[in-house]
């Protein structure tokens, strides 16, 4: 059941509605004492107790700004459910109640929680905080305080402690103000270059979406509702976030999708969690035209997939449900983080964020190269076709940061249990294996190198196999080239962008061409095509384990396999892929010019890439 079936997502009350169509459907789910809340009987790895703390919390990222928003629209805005939450704070505070949420203990995810319970007080505390006894007023506080005797992992964690102290400071309680502005130092530490930060220690630590929608979002709270008392701080953060957004735009298609890449993708909508955190701080770092319309569309782009359970409750997945894509802390409530889209309906209904026209996507370059994330994003219209080349990151999910290239149509797969190449999730990867059951793609990154548009990596999978990898833009293609030096016997599987293959396999509808170089294949869903310019390899169209792509449940990948003995060998491809709209120029790729150094010219005589033997 589409949640959002009825809501057209264009003007404010449109949105405020769509909080509650999203909260509506969970109520069923709630525990007698309202502190509890299960969709599903699956689990993460942590305590269930934790995940149904989670379900209590999330929905208040989108239920505070709405409450917070109320005044200045019709009481039609307005929420009924608030009974349920003041109920929840009361007894799961309580150690003598059965639904009590127990002690949050160091690196609990019950902190991360509580993050959303200290947001609310911020904002709406004549919500979640004023009606309350002062008994109960007190219990709240202090399980909240926990936060301040806790360790927390080194990361936008230590943000949730910021929250926390943002409710207390509102509404009158403790909390550990040195300890506060360490924190923050200490968060401050992870930013980078050109507004970026890490998830983290920035020499360790990955660039992903967890930058615009915990990072970025989260110091743009703290800059609104702290800046009259720590304000050289709070206009750091707007001047991050300003020199983030040119960045961080090109992840976005012209219709609104986002680039799937990185981890925690069932977190969806939360893609344009960013673009809302500027309106709530008054940052106009766009027009306001042009940052609603990023912001908006995002959201449209998202209520037409077929993301949620038959309930009408977000799934765990990314475009449609599948657990195979998850990681191993999605419960089943994680994806309620999605609303952290909503945080400009704590504005007025006349702030110019709302009374702008959405404006579309301004033209933006073909080629972009950020070196942070150390991606090329390409924007290939003639092929209609959104992708970004990943010289990849060392970090946890490897899959989700080390394939050859991501793609906002496409997707990309994850490894599943079918032996060989159907479970390999070699979609724009290279596979080498042993036995031809068992695949290691990139994985572990020895060193990257992100120069002149070119995208550098050397990688390890045996540790006496080692590979250089070489990307580069040839649009509508894109070009690989391969130093692979190994000491055993491997064979090797390639595999271009993966291919949706629709309600039906019949001849009529899916086309796939293989030869001793090639392979492409159509569906309804477009095309993608690999070739070896050497032709030392031959194609083949692999059919992939089911609900392992993050965007589509059924995937052909067009795939170069090839057999190799000790010794050094070249591998040179190019891959395309297009839009059912678009085309990949199958016809005209780029050509081998010569090997010494490996020299790659495009149909336009371009030179691409050039690497020395």
């Amino acid at each position: 059941m589409n949640a959002f079936a009825d809501n057209p997502l264009q003007t404010r009350e449109d949105i405020a509605r769509a909080v509650s169509q999203l909260v509506d459907p969970l109520e069923a789910h709630r525990s007698p004492g309202g502190a509890r809340l299960k969709p599903s009987a699956a689990g993460a790895w942590f305590p269930d107790i934790s995940a149904d703390l989670e379900g209590f919390a999330r929905p208040l990222w989108g239920l505070a700004p709405l409450a917070a928003g109320s005044s200045s629209t019709t009481s039609e805005d307005e929420y009924d459910g608030w009974d349920w939450f003041r109920a929840g704070l009361r007894n799961g505070t309580n150690p003598d109640h059965p639904e009590y949420w127990g002690p949050a203990d160091d690196y609990s995810q019950k902190h991360v929680e509580t993050a959303a319970i200290g947001f609310a007080l911020a904002v709406a505390p004549e919500r979640i905080w004023e009606p309350l006894e002062p008994a109960t007023q007190e219990r709240v506080a202090t399980y909240l305080q926990q936060i301040d005797d806790a360790d927390l992992h080194d990361c936008n964690w230590l943000f949730f402690r910021v929250l926390v102290h943002l409710g207390l400071e509102n509404v009158g309680e403790a909390y550990d103000r040195e300890l506060s502005r360490a924190t923050l130092d200490r968060l401050e530490s992870f930013a980078t270059e050109d507004g970026w930060y890490a998830d983290g220690p920035p020499a360790e630590s990955a660039r992903d979406y967890y930058i615009p929608w915990a990072m970025h979002t989260y110091g743009l709270i703290y800059a609104t509702l702290a800046d009259d008392r720590d304000s050289d701080r709070a206009e750091r953060f707007r001047e991050r976030a300003t020199d983030f957004v040119p960045q961080f735009r090109h992840w976005f298609r012209e219709d609104g999708a986002g680039l799937p890449y990185g981890r925690s993708l069932t977190y969806r909508f939360a893609q344009s969690a960013f673009w809302g955190a500027l309106a709530f701080a008054d940052c106009e770092a766009l027009p306001w035209g042009e940052l609603k319309g990023l912001w908006l569309r995002n959201l449209q782009w998202w209520a037409d997939q077929p993301m949620f359970t038959d309930g009408g409750v977000l799934s765990v997945g990314y475009r449609y449900p599948t657990t195979k894509i998850s990681e191993p802390y999605n419960s089943p409530s994680s994806p309620y983080w999605a609303l952290k889209a909503f945080l400009p309906l704590a504005l007025e209904a006349g702030h110019p964020f709302w009374q702008a026209e959405p404006e579309p996507l301004p033209k933006l370059p073909e080629q972009t190269v950020q070196p942070e994330p150390k991606l090329l994003i390409c924007r290939d219209r003639s092929a209609d076709h959104h992708y970004a080349l990943a010289a990849g990151q060392s970090t946890q999910y490897r899959e989700k940061y080390t394939k050859f290239a991501y793609s906002s149509a496409f997707g990309f797969g994850v490894r599943g249990r079918r032996p060989g190449l159907e479970g390999a999730g070699h979609d724009s990867a290279l596979a080498l294996s042993e036995d031809g059951r068992n695949y290691r793609i990139r994985e572990e990154i020895d060193e990257t190198v992100v120069e002149s548009g070119v995208l550098y990596s050397r990688w390890s999978p045996w540790g006496d196999v080692s590979v250089e990898t070489w990307l580069a833009a040839a649009t509508p293609w894109h070009v690989r080239v391969h130093r692979l030096e190994t000491e055993r016997p491997l064979k090797s599987a390639e595999g271009g962008f993966a291919l949706p293959k629709g309600e039906a396999d019949s001849p009529a509808r899916h086309e796939n061409r293989t030869d001793d170089e090639s392979a492409w294949c159509r569906t309804p869903g477009g095309s993608s095509g690999v070739r070896d310019l050497r032709s030392d390899r031959a194609g083949e169209a692999i059919r992939q384990e089911p609900n392992t792509n993050v965007c589509h449940p059924r995937t052909v990948v067009p795939t170069l396999v090839g057999e190799h003995g000790p010794g050094v060998h070249w591998l040179v491809t190019v891959a395309t892929a297009a839009s059912p709209d678009g085309d990949d120029q199958w016809a005209e790729p780029p050509r081998l010019e010569a090997m010494d150094p490996v020299t790659i010219l495009d149909s336009n005589g371009t030179e691409p890439l050039r690497c020395d033997r």
